[in-house]
């Protein structure tokens, strides 16, 4: 470790990394305090951009995104009782009551503050973990990959949406998008129809502006366009925390972390998950549980801490093994193959400089995040109340512009339009997009190693049961679809 880190620190201090860092971080905080504009869109949009850097400002530059899209979300859901993206719902229940009683200002600044420790908590974890991770990832042969994805594929469908079923439906469709092209194995072509564009297969981020862009254009456009007018007056309170409010603060911030952490780690969940388990932890954990709902510190920081906590955790199974964490670094992997790094091993040997100027520029991404989220909340709060119609167009311009640049034809653009239409239609029948886009990213990964396997034992479906950490990959996913069917039958119980 300790000799990249030199080399790292070289390659990661000029001006042209810091300046995407914090155009990213500004991008992200932007994106994400408008209700509506997911994370996964606004990094979808900007990643055609990053094909023309060079590794290290390319994934500086989605990480500040995808950072900042963590604390952004707060800034609605404070304000106007709107989170701006998902995970940002935890922090909702407490962050606006504390506004209403007019401390605006101090509520922004905890969720500030908070998320900046779980980002660089997070960001350390990743520093020290992810080397280590990747070394048990060289001992695993073909039959424990496979099996690792099996158990990424299980999370992703049991997590995403209300229905397992529609989960599972939604993953196996990703799964069959990923087999169009040429077979990894023999090399002759699938599901193409004779069109020989398609022999290479789909451009994962061309297919990514049709599935989670577009198909919020279509959404959008049935719906009423809502105004928001915010009175920004009411951030100019003074913003004071007291000193027991940090005390309080700090306890449910550290567990809360540690809970993103392991959240992060596990394939397929995310900070949404993170930062519910969290915020109830923290209210099972205080001593002030009237407090919540009403507008707590403890509540506000727990959530925030955890959705920031995952960032760096996801990044972890996503480097080491090349199965991203959640839907939004799997994006990113695109961006990290286009500039020959491909995950394991010998990333961290044969690229451990890039690799380590990468994890230590996370932290630089989450203190500046900190740094434009103290001087910049303003404007961000502004930003809120930019009329729809106004984004729409906007939206649409890039979808078609980032769909075009990628391989500059404009089947590509007909491409990212079928998607777009193919989504819309799967969320008229409540099907989940995330399983769909881990099922195109891990499909290739699950098959060949699926198919190694099984020629490496003539067959024998013994090899699966062969090792240790076969088994344990087996009892993970019994163990994890046990849970997921419980939980189901649980909310269908709590719902009647």
């Amino acid at each position: 470790m300790l000799e990249y880190i030199g080399p790292a620190l070289g390659l990661l201090f000029n001006l042209e990394n810091f300046l995407w860092m914090n155009l990213g971080v500004f991008i992200g905080s932007v994106f994400a305090a408008i209700p509506g504009l997911t994370v996964i869109l606004c990094v979808i949009l900007f990643l055609p951009f990053t094909y023309k850097m060079t590794a290290i400002p390319g994934m500086m530059f989605l990480l500040g995104i995808y950072c900042a899209g963590g604390y952004g979300g707060s800034v609605s859901a404070i304000l106007i009782n709107t989170p701006g993206t998902p995970h940002a719902a935890a922090t909702m229940l407490d962050g606006h009551p504390l506004s209403q009683k007019g401390r605006t200002k101090a509520a922004l600044k905890i969720a500030l503050y908070a998320s900046t420790f779980g980002g660089i908590f997070s960001a350390l974890m990743l520093l020290f973990l992810g080397p280590q991770v990747a070394e048990v990832a060289a001992s695993l042969g073909t039959a424990e990959y496979f099996m690792v994805c099996l158990f990424g594929l299980t999370i992703i469908a049991g997590v995403s949406g209300k229905s397992m079923i529609k989960g599972i439906i939604a993953a196996c469709l990703g799964l069959l998008i990923s087999c169009i092209g040429s077979d990894p194995m023999t090399s002759y072509d699938r599901f193409t129809f004779g069109v020989s564009r398609l022999y290479l297969g789909l451009d994962l981020a061309i297919c990514l502006i049709g599935l989670f862009a577009l198909v919020e254009v279509l959404a959008k456009a049935e719906k009423k366009p809502d105004a928001l007018h915010l009175d920004t007056s009411k951030i100019k309170d003074d913003g004071v925390i007291t000193k027991e409010e940090y005390r309080r603060m700090i306890r449910p911030a550290i567990v809360s972390s540690i809970i993103g952490v392991v959240v992060g780690i596990i394939p397929g969940t995310g900070a949404s998950e993170a930062s519910w388990f969290s915020y109830d932890r923290a209210k099972a954990m205080s001593k002030h549980k009237e407090e919540f709902g009403h507008g707590s510190v403890e509540g506000i920081a727990a959530a925030e801490s955890a959705n920031n906590a995952v960032t760096g955790a996801t990044l972890i199974p996503l480097l080491t093994m090349g199965i991203p964490g959640d839907g939004t670094v799997a994006i990113m992997l695109s961006a990290l193959m286009i500039n020959g790094l491909n995950p394991g091993l010998s990333l961290f040997t044969t690229q451990g400089d890039i690799m380590y100027a990468i994890m230590i520029g996370l932290v630089f991404v989450n203190l500046f995040m900190f740094l434009q989220g103290r001087f910049l909340t303003n404007l961000f709060a502004k930003v809120v109340s930019i009329p729809q119609e106004i984004l729409t167009p906007i939206i649409v311009i890039f979808c078609f512009a980032g769909a075009y640049s990628v391989n500059k034809n404009y089947f590509d653009v007909g491409v990212a339009l079928i998607f777009g239409i193919v989504a819309w239609l799967l969320r008229k029948l409540d099907m989940p997009p995330v399983p769909i886009l881990l099922g195109m990213v891990l499909g290739e990964m699950t098959e060949t190693n699926f198919r190694r396997a099984l020629l490496l034992s003539n067959g024998s479906p013994k090899i699966f049961v062969s090792s240790i950490y076969c088994l344990i990959f087996i009892a993970l996913i019994v163990l994890a679809v046990g849970t997921i069917i419980r939980s189901k039958l649980k909310e269908g119980k709590s719902a009647h």
